[in-house]
């Protein structure tokens, strides 16, 4: 019965961990325009090289940009993408990824 009750405190305290770390769609929107250049302001991209964002998982969108800004992603569109996301902060990188993940595709 301890062991429950431990394992479903902790299984509370990860999920409030998650939400306290979730991104804001609404401040993210208004963090998009140098990425709306490619990726389209509503997450449909300009250009068929180019991913649609739009739905996109949004742990997937943080952890691309993570990598991208760690430069620890490379090819494709690495030379472009990198400089841009080495100017965000985490919680630009959250709000954008919590952005593009709340649009319909």
């Amino acid at each position: 019965m301890k062991s429950l009750l431990a394992v479903a405190l902790l299984g509370g305290a990860l999920l409030a961990m998650d939400a306290q770390a979730a991104g804001d769609p609404a401040a993210g929107e208004g963090k998009v325009a140098a990425c709306a250049a490619c990726h389209g302001s509503d997450g449909n991209a300009t250009a068929p090289i180019y991913p649609n964002l739009a739905g996109q998982n949004v742990a997937y969108l943080e952890n691309a940009l993570k990598a991208y800004r760690a430069g620890e992603r490379g090819g494709g569109m690495s030379m472009m993408m990198t400089p841009q996301a080495q100017s965000l902060s985490d919680e630009d990188i959250a709000d954008i990824a919590a952005y593009y993940g709340s649009l319909t595709p």
